[in-house]
């Protein structure tokens, strides 16, 4: 898949990306392609965490759930979570070809935050169709 994104359109993403995850308290929110590529990355300021490796790995889980999925008859999971003891991991799809990766902590509700991400997924892919058309 190829595509070019303007500067509006990593503004807008980024804008997105700011008001509707990152003001809600998560502590880093990565947009990548399925290949593992990193679209635009917003966090904390107190993050640590090679991102370039972990979009590498998000997009590898991704497709092996993907692949998990077909094998038990479903076309696809649309979204994973992990759990940790201070920190978790949300993957949601964005249209076919990108991945939205949310680091949150114990402070931000699972629920409330797949609502805020699906919101904002809805914004991303409006955004997205010029470049994706």
């Amino acid at each position: 898949m190829s595509y070019t994104f303007g500067p509006e359109q990593l503004d807008g993403i980024e804008e997105v990306l700011q008001n509707d995850l990152m003001n809600l308290g998560v502590h880093s929110v990565v947009l990548i392609d399925t290949a593992g590529n990193i679209i635009t990355h917003l966090d904390n300021g107190e993050m640590g965490h090679d991102i370039y490796s972990l979009a590498a790995l998000a997009a590898g889980n991704f497709g092996a759930m993907s692949s998990m999925a077909k094998m038990i008859g479903e076309k696809e999971f649309s979204l994973l979570f992990h759990k940790g003891i201070k920190e978790n991991l949300h993957f949601s799809k964005v249209s076919t070809d990108f991945l939205l990766v949310t680091i949150f902590g114990n402070e931000v509700s699972l629920g409330f935050l797949r609502l805020k991400v699906a919101e904002a997924i809805e914004k991303i892919d409006k955004i997205l169709e010029p470049s994706l058309a």
